[in-house]
C-alpha cells in the first residue's frame, strides 16, 4: 500500500515564503512537511537565478539568492520540517474529519491538518526567442545560474523587465561587454534599476528586436532590426540571455477548487482559499492591493500559518507571540 505521512500543516512549495511558512509553523510547535516539483528548495531563485542580488528584503540590502535560500532553510531547519522534494502535489480528498488529504505524485499521500499553498507562479517555462533557437546550449540561453560562465565574454541581454535589467546589471562588471536590447523604448523593471542600468555603461537598443542569430559551432552574431534603420545592426556576441519571461502554470493545483484569477490563487485575508483548510500565500495568491514582492509573501506565509493554527485548535492565540520572548 502506498505511504501516508501525517502532518500538521503541510506547505505546498519550499521556495522561500513556504521555508518561511515553516519556521512559523515549527515556531507554533505544528509538525510540518514542506513538498516541491523541484529536487531542492529554493523555487524559482534555485531554479532560476541563484547568483542573483535579492535585495527586496527589509534589512538586506543585497545579498545572493543562494545565500538567501540557505538563510531561510537554516532558520525552518531548527524544527526539523520534513522535506518531500522532487515530487508534485497532485490529488486533494478530505477525510471524514475534513482533513485533506494531498496526493503526490509518486503515490505519497499527506494527511495534514491544513495545507498552506506557496507555489509561486506553478510550473514555468521560458519565453523562447524566435530568432536563432538552434544555438540554444551553443551561446543562446534563458537562464544565468552562473554568471561567471559569461567572464570575458561580449553578452546581449534580450528583454525590458526585472530580470533582463537585473542580468545586464550583475553581468556588467565581468563581461567584456554587455548589451540590452529592448523592443519597447520604455522598461518595465524598477525605476531605480532601470537608472543604475543608465549610469553603468551598458549598452542599451530600445525600439528593436533580434532578428537573426548567426554562427559556426558556437554563437557569433545578432543581427538587430532596429525601428528606423534601413539595415541591420549586427553585434559581435558570445552569448544571448533571453530574459523574455516565463509562462506559469499552476498544474493539478487548478483542479483543487480553489476560486481562481487569472491562474492566481483567491485569498481573504486570513489568506483562506475557498476551500476549507486550505490556505495560500506569496505570489501564487490574488486579492485587491495585491504586491508581488518577497517581503510581502513572508507576511502573508505568517498570517496564513497562525490562521491555520487556530482553526486546527480554536483556543490558540492568533498572536504566536515575538521569537525573542522564547529565545
Amino acid at each position: 500500500m502506498a505511504e501516508t505521512v501525517t502532518t500538521d500543516i503541510l506547505i505546498v512549495g519550499a521556495g522561500p515564503i513556504g521555508l518561511y511558512g515553516a519556521y512559523c509553523a515549527g515556531f507554533r510547535g505544528l509538525g510540518t512537511v514542506l513538498v516541491d516539483a523541484l529536487p531542492q528548495c529554493g523555487g524559482q531563485i534555485t531554479a532560476l537565478y541563484p547568483e542573483k542580488e535579492i535585495r527586496d528584503i527589509a534589512a538586506v540590502p543585497g545579498t545572493r539568492g543562494r545565500d538567501v535560500v540557505t538563510a531561510l532553510k537554516d532558520q525552518a531547519d531548527a524544527f526539523d520540517p520534513a522535506y518531500l522534494l522532487g515530487r508534485q502535489a497532485v490529488g486533494l480528498a478530505h477525510s471524514p474529519e475534513g482533513r485533506p488529504q494531498v496526493t503526490l505524485s509518486d503515490g505519497v499521500t499527506v494527511d495534514a491538518g491544513a495545507v498552506v499553498l506557496t507555489a509561486g507562479i506553478g510550473t514555468f517555462t521560458p519565453r523562447t526567442l524566435p530568432a536563432g533557437e538552434e544555438f540554444l546550449g551553443r551561446g543562446l540561453t534563458y537562464f544565468v545560474p552562473d554568471p561567471a560562465e559569461h567572464t570575458d565574454r561580449d553578452v546581449l541581454v534580450v528583454g525590458g523587465g526585472d530580470s533582463a535589467v537585473d542580468w545586464a546589471l550583475a553581468l556588467h562588471p565581468i563581461a567584456r561587454s554587455v548589451t540590452l536590447v529592448h523592443r519597447r523604448g520604455t522598461f518595465r523593471a524598477h525605476a531605480a534599476s532601470v537608472r543604475e542600468l543608465h549610469e553603468c555603461g551598458v549598452g542599451i537598443v530600445t525600439n528593436a528586436q533580434v532578428e537573426t542569430l548567426t554562427g559556426d559551432d558556437r554563437l557569433r552574431q545578432a543581427h538587430l532590426k532596429v525601428d528606423g534603420e534601413t539595415e541591420p545592426r549586427v553585434l559581435k556576441v558570445d552569448a544571448v540571455v533571453a530574459a523574455l519571461g516565463f509562462i506559469s502554470n499552476l498544474g493539478p493545483l487548478a483542479d483543487w477548487g480553489v476560486q481562481l484569477e487569472r491562474r492566481t490563487i483567491v485569498v481573504d485575508t486570513r489568506m483562506r482559499t475557498t476551500v476549507e483548510r486550505i490556505y495560500a500565500a506569496g505570489d501564487v495568491t490574488a486579492y485587491p492591493g495585491k504586491v508581488r514582492l518577497m517581503s510581502v509573501g513572508f507576511g502573508e506565509v505568517a498570517t496564513a500559518v497562525n490562521n491555520a493554527a487556530v482553526a486546527l485548535d480554536p483556543a490558540l492565540s492568533l498572536f504566536p507571540g515575538h521569537s525573542t520572548e522564547s529565545a
